[in-house]
């Protein structure tokens, strides 16, 4: 690995700053480990610089640094969905990172970094939309497996919801997911739609497809859940408060990042043995689920690219992944640590992590969107919400959405099929 050459003696000594959310994500002590264990490999002094806590803070901050050309940070942590924004300011790894150590990660992230032939972040850790459910109330409730299909979903959550209701469980839910308006009811309808064969916002040549019944249909049936199965109040819920909710015993069934396994399985956790975690229910298409997590960029006015990129390469790397087992809620992005018995036994859940990756990801239209992708992802999440808080229906939510995506990205229209058209036309 590149991270392991020490620097020549005769050379100064050089000093990379890294940005990074290590002290939100992870272990900040592990972290500042890590970073010494660099410095011991190869002489490069690292300062770790923690990064804004949200994420739209973290990108405005990025773009301002990098589009200013400020000469560090030197490293910066690249969420899967910032390559397309902040690529014309990073460098292109694969002229730094050896081939081997590229292809060792799911070739579906390289793919989610990489903007026009350029590897713009090495992947560091995985995370994706997830389906969390009470296995002991399944098992109550006489189930034997967790829903394959949105309308198996609704029925279940629905019986279960009733049930514990009728128990003394008053304020009991089937359902809990991120409706509130923000970048997680993005990622939530997404999967909806992608699972209905709606599309992804965009096709991949940036045309504006959202308007089709696919699309209406989900959204439509995520707005019957609103007060049903899932509270009223879901509609402000962030990832927090859904998985509170969910924690603390108040629903059979949480929308997550594959990531909150940790924490629910954690000693002190009232579900640490009665949950488990699944694929997101089907559709029409197929399931979906949401592609999160992050990597590691160089700045393209880095002092130091060289050995920027021996930092990214280490952090990135097989050997760290692995040392962070356990330590963290943090996947692998190394497709081979899936297939080694040793780690999967302290790590039993990510045979499912693993199985929800190979069902299905739905890829956000970053790439396609560029540096407009915070606009796009804004005007998507306010749409659906008009519909969830049913100030408008699906069908004009979508007509309208369509229609201003097509100002903001000054794209031609683009129905689905013929067939939409027509039913619009009789509407």
């Amino acid at each position: 690995m590149q991270a392991c050459h020490k620097t020549s003696p005769s050379a100064p000594p050089v000093t990379l700053t890294l940005i990074d959310q290590g002290w939100l994500r992870s272990n900040y002590q592990g972290r500042l480990g890590e970073i010494a264990e660099f410095t011991r490999q190869t002489g490069i002094r690292v300062e770790f610089l923690p990064g804004p806590e949200t994420a739209a803070e973290q990108l405005a901050a990025y773009r301002k640094m990098l589009e200013n050309g400020a000469k560090v940070p030197d490293v910066y942590t690249i969420d899967v969905i910032w390559p397309g924004i902040l690529a014309e300011n990073l460098l292109d790894l694969r002229a730094y990172i050896p081939e081997q150590e590229i292809h060792a990660h799911f070739p579906e992230l390289i793919a989610a970094n990489t903007v026009n032939g350029k590897l713009v972040a090495l992947p560091s850790f995985l995370n994706e939309g997830s389906l969390f459910y009470r296995s002991d109330l399944l098992r109550k409730y006489g189930y034997r497996a967790p829903p394959k299909a949105w309308e198996e979903l609704e029925a279940m959550a629905r019986r279960i919801q009733s049930g514990e209701r009728a128990s003394g469980n008053k304020d009991f839910w089937g359902f809990v997911w991120e409706g509130a308006a923000s970048e997680a009811l993005t990622c939530n309808a997404l999967e909806w739609q992608v699972s209905e064969g709606g599309g992804t916002i965009l096709d991949k040549n940036g045309k504006v497809t959202v308007n089709n019944p696919q699309t209406i249909r989900a959204w439509d049936r995520a707005a019957r859940w609103v007060g049903s199965i899932s509270p009223p109040g879901v509609v402000a819920f962030k990832e927090s408060d859904a998985g509170n909710m969910w924690q603390a015993g108040k629903a059979a069934f949480l929308r997550n990042w594959s990531s909150g396994y940790i924490a629910a399985h954690a000693p002190d956790s009232m579900l640490r043995d009665r949950f488990d975690i699944a694929p997101l229910p089907s559709g029409a298409a197929g399931a979906a689920a949401t592609l999160g997590g992050a990597g590691y960029g160089v700045s393209a006015h880095s002092l130091h690219p060289r050995e920027a990129a021996m930092l990214v390469g280490f952090l990135c790397s097989r050997n760290l992944q692995v040392t962070r087992l356990g330590k963290t809620s943090d996947a692998p992005t190394i497709s081979a640590l899936y297939e080694e018995p040793q780690v999967l036994a302290n790590n039993p859940h990510w045979p499912r992590v693993l199985e929800i990756f190979r069902k299905g990801i739905a890829l956000r239209p970053s790439p396609q969107a560029g540096k407009m992708y915070p606009e796009v992802s804004r005007a998507y999440w306010e749409a659906v919400h008009t519909v969830l808080t049913r100030k408008k229906s699906a069908t004009q939510a979508a007509d309208e959405l369509q229609a201003e995506l097509e100002r903001m990205l000054k794209t031609p229209v683009v129905r689905a099929n013929a067939e939409f058209d027509k039913t619009a036309a009789q509407r």
